[in-house]
């Protein structure tokens, strides 16, 4: 190329970034304080206004369907916050009623339920047990009364009485035809008479037949007689029976009225009591004999036949079953549930086995997270709810019907099949925030139309938050609030610096800071512990670098053991010189936690043929869609560039050297479109540098992730092979705002030892590279012929002169044969 020809093309301004654009530094000046002893802990959240602002709303709206998904990625404090908020509210709200399971004295499988004023619902059991004993000391002694048993001694004596006076008259009926009864327990007999003697068998048999005859008519008619006596005697001992029973009656609803009547007066105004006060007296007065007084001996023999005394039996059966107590609760309830299957959440009816038999009463239902939260809120996270069976469900059919019911979940698939209690649904009145990924709050919101219609705030927590001097000063405050809630050592100015600088870094930019508050907590527990083991009394700086230093060492064993692999030359890269067809590209890779830049060698080779860029990757799967798609763009802006006269008559492959474990993403594009454009104008690229960043159709260069891993990544290989102060990386302009580069990277930079730059088109980064212009097309749209897309031309209509030539050839034997 002629010194006038090359005065003609002249390079593009390239962009070398300064000290100051490559991190976010927190200057200390913009901190008012010396340690964080005496910055006032953070209230509320950071950075979230949006979240903050749904969940308010949601919170104060009381409409059906409005309750609340909570949805953001682990460590925003999402859960945290919910329960913070949640509580604050919640204290300011009245107490809701308390609940209670009480027997159903005409069908004991369908349990009643019962509410009571906030905080009675124990002085009501209380109230209740001490009638019972109550009961069981003055029903026995008012039916063992000398009144009583005069009372009953006389009904008795009435009875008796009235029985020998018609037995006496029946006997004299039945001596007048020679004829004496003979009464026993077990009933009577007749004894024929002659001459005032019983008549034996053999005296019977002696006598003629009229005679016989005689005592015979005798006897029938006597035997009559008895018949019918006998039958009034039996109607008229009821009749004394029931005068007894009613006498008992009477004296025990005298003493059950005496006793439930001050209970009635105390629960006047609660209906459900008095109807079941009402009831408990029916039955006390029907069943009044279980209250009897035993020996020791009967209950014995009473648990050895039925397995409960009748005592315990008489306790279950009038016992007070309180579901719920919020006898000590300050405002509504929180409930957190951090196992919702269906029985925690719903309750559940619980069974017992004695002697060998499963039984079940009212006294053994159990309350559920539903139950305890019943007037307040609950908190659950959703993949819990989603992963345990019948949950989901059971909380749609709650919300939406307002009522829970315990049920068996055994039941409701078909699972099991036994007799149980049917205990009656009560009314529920609950809002509930459910926590979970913002990909699982979608996923619902797609496929299941009652979640849209029951969670109808969506609070979404952040990942990210501006960099403003007001969130510099809240995280000094949230770095307080964790020191003073952990009692760990104070921080000193600088050090909050240091840890506000890893937020950034962790946000992937400078323009934020990460809302991952539990990495940030990491860091200040680490860095109070280098602080402890060195025995420093406060945290300085160097303490929060140490912490991040070994938090990383802990971490970064693959790291450690590819850049071996550099140093020993297992993987081949070149860091200086310059060679056709071959560029470093950059790559992030992960393990676990822990991000790291990997450097790798590209190349390309092209020759004449018609199959455009092959993606050797692809061809061997290990491509993934986006690689995939980002070297189909390079064909179209070859095509765009290069062929809107001329047909493309080339292959290019393309490959990523010694790459054994698949590649995605489109940050290698624009290495690859270089490589290509370095071997069709057969111009050296230089090795020292790196290339990141994907390209458009149009030659754009588009930004991408993990720069900062990139470029010190490619840093770290330098260092191996050696700084030449030639080095560097070339990256996306638009990821500028994303640096927040270590320090040593940033000294090096300082110090000359390596460079970075940020272009915004190809063209920027094929001049970089191989340092040759990459032209501009003249009005006849033809580029200057030593330019990069100049020599680029040329060598495509190369290619496609001798494809035509050779087609011709092809025709010409096809022709003739």
């Amino acid at each position: 190329m002629s010194k006038e020809e090359k005065n003609q093309i002249e390079l593009l301004p390239i962009m070398e970034l300064g000290l100051e654009q490559l991190r976010f530094s927190c200057k200390e000046e913009y901190l008012d304080f010396e340690t964080t002893a005496t910055v006032a802990p953070l209230e509320g959240m950071i950075g979230q206004e949006r979240a903050v602002k749904a969940m308010e709303f949601g919170l104060h709206t009381k409409k059906p369907g409005y309750n609340i998904f909570v949805s953001g990625m682990v460590g925003t404090g999402k859960l945290t916050y919910a329960k913070q908020v949640v509580h604050k509210l919640a204290k300011g709200q009245p107490v809701p009623r308390d609940w209670c399971y009480v027997n159903n004295f005409e069908d004991s499988s369908q349990p009643i339920a019962i509410s009571l004023p906030a905080g009675t619902g124990e002085a009501f059991r209380q109230d209740m047990k001490e009638l019972l004993d109550n009961l069981r000391n003055d029903l026995p002694e008012a039916l063992s009364s000398e009144d009583f048993e005069r009372k009953r001694a006389a009904i008795r004596k009435a009875f008796q009485e009235q029985q020998i006076a018609k037995q006496e008259a029946l006997a004299e009926k039945a001596k007048a035809l020679s004829i004496t009864i003979r009464w026993s327990n077990t009933g009577y007999m007749l004894v024929p008479l002659l001459n005032g003697e019983p008549v034996s068998e053999e005296e019977f048999d002696k006598l003629d037949e009229e005679q016989k005859e005689i005592i015979k008519a005798n006897l029938q008619a006597v035997q009559e007689l008895t018949i019918a006596e006998v039958r009034q005697a039996q109607l008229e001992e009821r009749e004394a029976k029931d005068k007894i029973r009613a006498l008992v009656k009477k004296v025990a609803l005298f003493v059950v009225g005496n006793l439930i009547e001050e209970l009635q007066e105390k629960y006047r105004d609660n209906p459900e009591v008095i109807k079941y006060l009402e009831a408990l007296k029916q039955d006390v007065v029907k069943n009044v004999k279980d209250f009897k007084r035993t020996s020791s001996s009967e209950e014995q023999g009473q648990m050895v036949m039925f397995g409960k005394t009748t005592r315990e039996k008489v306790e279950e059966r009038h016992a007070i079953n309180l579901l719920v107590n919020n006898r000590n609760c300050e405002g509504a309830p929180v409930i957190v549930e951090t196992n919702p299957n269906y029985y925690n959440l719903c309750g559940r009816v619980e069974y017992s086995s004695r002697m060998g038999v499963v039984s079940t009463d009212f006294t053994m239902i159990k309350a559920g997270a539903f139950h305890l939260a019943n007037g307040g809120y609950l908190i659950v996270n959703a993949k819990d709810v989603l992963m345990n069976p019948g949950v989901w469900e059971a909380m749609k059919r709650t919300l939406k019907t307002k009522k829970l019911s315990i049920e068996s979940l055994g039941e409701q698939y078909g699972l099991i099949a036994m007799a149980s209690l049917k205990p009656q649904a009560i009314p529920v009145d609950v809002k509930v925030i459910m926590l979970g990924s913002p990909y699982l709050y979608h996923l619902m919101y797609q496929y299941d139309e009652d979640f849209r219609k029951l969670f109808k705030i969506h609070a979404d927590f952040d990942v990210q938050m501006d960099n403003t001097s007001d969130n510099i000063g809240k995280l000094a405050a949230f770095i307080s609030a964790t020191v003073k809630k952990e009692k760990l050592r104070e921080f000193t100015r600088a050090a909050v610096a240091r840890v506000i600088e890893y937020t950034s870094r962790l946000s992937g930019s400078q323009t934020k800071f990460t809302a991952r508050f539990n990495q940030i907590v990491d860091i200040i527990y680490e860095a109070d512990s280098w602080a402890a083991m060195e025995g420093a009394a406060i945290i300085d700086a160097d303490h929060v670098r140490q912490a991040i230093a070994e938090k990383r060492y802990r971490a970064n064993i693959y790291e450690e053991r590819i850049q071996e692999m550099f140093k020993e030359g297992i993987y081949l890269i070149d860091t200086d010189g310059a060679k056709v067809g071959q560029v470093n590209g950059l790559a992030v890779m992960g393990a676990g936690e822990y991000a790291f830049g990997k450097p790798s060698r590209i190349t390309a080779n092209t020759y004449l043929g018609r199959e455009g860029v092959i993606n050797i990757e692809r061809e061997t799967r290990m491509s993934g869609a986006s690689h995939s798609k980002g070297v189909l763009i390079l064909s179209s802006y070859l095509g765009h560039k290069y062929a809107q006269n001329t047909p493309l008559s080339v292959t290019a492959s393309l490959t990523f050297e010694q790459l054994y474990d698949g590649v995605d993403g489109d940050s290698a594009s624009s290495a690859e479109l270089y490589a290509i454009l370095s071997s069709l104008a057969e111009l050296p690229l230089r090795q020292d540098l790196a290339v990141t960043g994907s390209v458009n159709q149009k030659g754009e260069i588009q930004p991408i992730g993990g720069v900062n891993e990139k470029i010190e990544g490619f840093f770290e290989v330098c260092k191996i092979k050696g700084l030449t102060g030639r080095q560097g990386v070339i990256i996306p302009s638009r990821n500028v705002k994303d640096l927040q580069l270590n320090e040593e990277v940033v000294a090096a930079v300082g110090e000359g030892k390596f460079h970075i730059y940020a272009i915004t088109s190809v063209d920027e980064g094929i001049e970089l590279l191989t340092g040759v212009a990459a032209g501009e097309a003249g009005r006849d749209d033809v580029y200057p012929a030593q330019s990069v897309h100049g020599r680029v031309i040329a060598k495509l209509r190369a290619y496609h002169e001798a494809y035509s030539d050779d087609q011709d050839d092809k025709d010409r034997q096809d022709a003739s044969s």
